[in-house]
């Protein structure tokens, strides 16, 4: 575990189930704070989910684990002792789960005055949508993604990634790190909310921009821009190409179409925006004769924005992405053997974040209930009567 990180003195206890929640935890635990991965007598049904053990070690790295039935009596009094002594708390529960449980914010607030409450959900903790179901599909349906994803006359599109889920685990640990402060401030802890909802309309903010300003409703604009032209994704001889020409005079020069300058009103914006389609057209003609690394190549040579469509593999065996920024990492998770995952993205000078091995089921049960005062007899018995 990396205890040297700039969260060293931070302990974190995660209920968090799939993906919002434990993405929230993994990169505090990657920073260093020392994080415990509660979960019930049946597992995150991450552990399941495809591909088996890969999918948990991608966002369950950096964790001690447990478990326990909150159901139980017993259960509950143990959770309680593990609240007194955290300081930040994860879940991605349905609203008022935890408080069925007798376990809400205000219960656990009383018992820990400094607790950081961090609450991950799919419509947020009020609201009439707050007890709906909640997925990052419903998420990127709800905030307008899909609705602007795919090609005009289409039908919607999700974005193949679960960027709704990804985006308010890290909305849950900005939160954090900003009730963190406040606490250093004043001692008191606080409540944090973040929905995937609310995630996926902020990611959206360039785009509810057109219509808060005009009134005008964003459609589908395929790999085009709304705020400018030329851009978007184009043909070479061997793949595709994404360009945006950000200098157009420059731009023009570039691919050798100098006269496109002396087009009457190309000058501004707003009209290249309106003559999209006949631009781009334009650009295809000049890359469907080229290849992907020539088009790049002349692009970066005139300090213009280019670069190539790359598919997972591509992306994972890169020089510059998996090579010199090591955004892969390799993991072991007991029971299934080594795995590669995605690494921390956030590079830190003094403390480097650091990946490590995700927990077996309960792996650290007699660690962590150890230091409670439980005795290994104890524990054994918590282990017979399903509390553990």
């Amino acid at each position: 575990m990396n205890r040297e990180g700039a969260l060293k003195n931070i302990k974190v206890l995660d209920m968090g189930r799939v993906l919002a929640g434990p993405f929230c935890s993994a990169i505090l635990g990657d920073l260093g704070a020392d994080v415990i991965k509660l979960e019930d007598l049946k597992g995150d049904m991450a552990r399941t989910s495809l591909p088996i053990g890969g999918y948990f070690a991608a966002f369950n790295r950096s964790k001690r684990g447990i478990t326990l039935n909150l159901k139980s009596e017993k259960g509950k009094d143990i959770f309680l002792k593990l609240v007194k002594d955290v300081d930040v708390l994860v879940e991605n529960f349905r609203p008022g789960v935890m408080k069925k449980l007798g376990l809400s914010y205000e219960t656990l607030r009383d018992i820990n005055p400094r607790l950081i409450y961090a609450a991950v959900s799919g419509y947020g903790q009020d609201g009439p949508y707050s007890q709906r179901a909640g997925l990052d599909p419903v998420a990127q349906a709800m905030s307008g993604i899909m609705s602007v994803t795919g090609f005009s006359g289409n039908d919607s599109v999700r974005c193949g990634a679960s960027i709704c889920d990804v985006m308010a685990g890290m909305h849950a640990v900005i939160g954090i790190l900003a009730a963190l402060n406040y606490r250093n401030l004043t001692g008191k802890g606080q409540m944090i909310d973040v929905s995937l909802c609310d995630a996926g309309v902020v990611a959206m903010a360039s785009v509810n921009q057109q219509y808060l300003t005009t009134k005008s409703i964003p459609g589908k604009l395929g790999n085009g821009y709304l705020a400018y032209a030329p851009g978007g994704c184009y043909k070479a001889v061997d793949g595709e190409v994404v360009i945006n020409g950000v200098n157009w005079e420059a731009f023009c020069k570039t691919i050798g179409r100098e006269d496109l300058l002396c087009v009457p009103g190309y000058e501004e914006v707003s009209n290249r925006v309106k003559d999209r389609e006949k631009i781009d057209s334009i650009i295809n003609e000049w890359t469907s004769k080229r290849t992907v690394a020539e088009v790049v190549e002349i692009m970066n040579a005139n300090k213009l924005v280019a670069a190539p469509v790359l598919n997972v593999e591509q992306v994972v065996n890169d020089e510059h992405i998996a090579g010199v920024r090591n955004m892969f990492t390799e993991v072991h998770l007991e029971g299934f053997g080594d795995v590669r995952i995605t690494n921390q993205c956030i590079k830190l000078s003094a403390t480097p974040a650091q990946v490590s091995d995700p927990p077996a089921m309960g792996q650290h049960n007699n660690d962590v209930y150890g230091a409670l005062g439980l005795t290994a007899e104890e524990i054994e018995q918590l282990k017979v009567e399903h509390v553990i």
